[in-house]
């Protein structure tokens, strides 16, 4: 499968970060249970509520988020099949959505309309909104994915 940059462009250098932060493969307890559905619904709930404000009810993300708004901030990407959200393992996921972008690419001043949601979301909370994201993709990218977890 071909991987394109955009993401890493919309995250501000997420594929940099993640070399920083040791992504690989996640934790057993970091994995995306995009199977559970109890995991899943929970993560519905916590996305109508925290993200789809900006990655959208559909997880479509917002228009030409590939490109810096007038206030030099990239739009929320999408988090569907058309966006790179799966290009990343579940722990940098987790980390982005924990931590933030700044904080992930070692630059305090980056600016990001994201928030980081330690804090406000429990560990829990942040991989059951990540496992019913992941529960959204086409079962040839969930496969993919879970390839990218396992190693």
């Amino acid at each position: 499968m071909k991987f394109s940059g955009a993401f890493v462009l919309a995250t501000g250098g997420l594929g940099i970060a993640a070399l920083a932060f040791g992504a690989g493969s996640a934790e057993p307890d970091r994995m995306l249970r995009a199977d559970d559905p109890k995991t899943v619904a929970q993560g519905a709930e916590i996305y109508a509520a925290e993200c789809a404000a900006c990655h959208g009810a559909d997880l479509e993300g917002q228009s030409d988020w590939r490109v810096r708004g007038s206030n030099g901030r990239l739009p929320a990407p999408p988090h569907d099949a058309t966006g790179h959200t799966w290009h990343h393992d579940g722990e940098t996921l987790f980390r982005l959505t924990k931590y933030g972008i700044a904080e992930m690419i070692g630059d305090p001043d980056y600016a990001s309309t994201m928030p980081a949601y330690e804090g406000v979301l429990t560990d829990d909370e942040i991989l059951a909104v990540l496992g019913y994201i992941k529960s959204t993709w086409p079962a040839e990218i969930r496969a993919h994915h879970d390839t990218m977890e396992e190693q």
